[in-house]
């Protein structure tokens, strides 16, 4: 009894310090690129606004005081200036981080799940199941993403649920495109061939041997993908589709601005500027994920 007590503790004791030679590993090779470690501090950065954005904000977003309407930034207490009613930009923007955050991993999450299936299946099973995913997903990528986000949202109609469903519907053939290319060249591998002549079900070849090894590039196209997704959603949000007023998201504060854009400069410039921020930062991260777990681009 004391010898298997001791054997598991010492087998705790090691998986504990796997997990912090691993997090010590992942700070060491992000400390070495400034554009790695820029991205994430945006994210984490962006983090934190979303889960403490309601005791971080000067104001109520949604106060709307019509005094107050239209004042230019660094008056009366207003950091970035006030909209047309009266509400702190400053503060809608904290409260529009959380909206975008969920909008932008929601969608690469769900779109990555749905392209992964499809992609995986097409992959693995070649013949007909392939030609037949393939098409569909060429004829999809025939459509502009926007022009096909905007569609679907129409038929769906707005609000935030309905346009991460929009996202995932309109961008899942990325991920199922090279998941696909990625199940390709895993099949010819010589263990999944041994696998397949030894007369393993194909349902454990997939789950023990395929799923395993492709779960680098899905986890660096979600990186990759998220930036794109929240670009999306605030030109969907923008064109009156996406999020509804009054909920504070970046793209419909562009489109109540729109009309003040000559006489009132912030309060398009301010959500610009975080729309082009999160986006930057979601870019650099993804890229940096990219370059460190992809076994070819480190030359392995």
């Amino acid at each position: 009894m004391e010898t298997s007590t001791i054997t598991t503790t010492n087998k705790s004791i090691d998986l504990k310090f796997k997990k912090k030679s691993k997090f010590k590993d992942f700070f060491r090779k992000l400390s070495k690129s400034w554009a790695g470690l820029l991205g994430f501090c945006i994210i984490i950065f962006l983090v934190v606004l979303s889960l403490f954005g309601q005791w971080i904000a000067p104001f109520d977003p949604m106060d709307a005081p019509l005094r107050d309407r239209l004042l230019p930034p660094f008056t009366d207490g207003h950091i970035l200036g006030t909209d047309q009613l009266g509400r702190d930009i400053l503060s809608r923007i904290i409260a529009g981080t959380k909206v975008s955050l969920i909008i932008g991993l929601a969608t690469a999450l769900l779109a990555g799940v749905i392209g992964t299936i499809i992609g995986v299946i097409a992959g693995y099973f070649r013949g007909w199941i392939d030609i037949v995913l393939m098409r569909i997903v060429d004829v999809q990528l025939s459509f502009p993403f926007i022009l096909l986000v905007l569609v679907i949202s129409a038929v769906l109609g707005a609000g935030l649920t309905n346009i991460i469903i929009s996202l995932a519907l309109a961008g899942w053939v990325i991920f199922a495109r090279v998941i696909r290319s990625e199940v390709l060249a895993l099949r010819e591998k010589e263990f999944i061939t041994a696998a397949i002549a030894t007369g393993v079900p194909k349902f454990e070849i997939l789950v023990r041997h395929i799923l395993p090894n492709i779960f680098t590039p899905i986890i660096i196209l979600i990186s990759l993908q998220m930036g794109t997704y929240i670009i999306a959603e605030a030109s969907v949000s923008f064109l009156g589709f996406g999020v509804q007023p009054p909920t504070p998201a970046w793209g419909n504060m562009l489109n109540e601005g729109k009309d003040y854009i000559f006489s009132s400069w912030w309060l398009i410039t301010f959500p610009g500027i975080a729309i082009i921020l999160t986006t930057l930062g979601v870019n650099l991260f993804g890229d940096w994920l990219r370059d460190t777990l992809d076994p070819e681009l480190k030359g392995e």
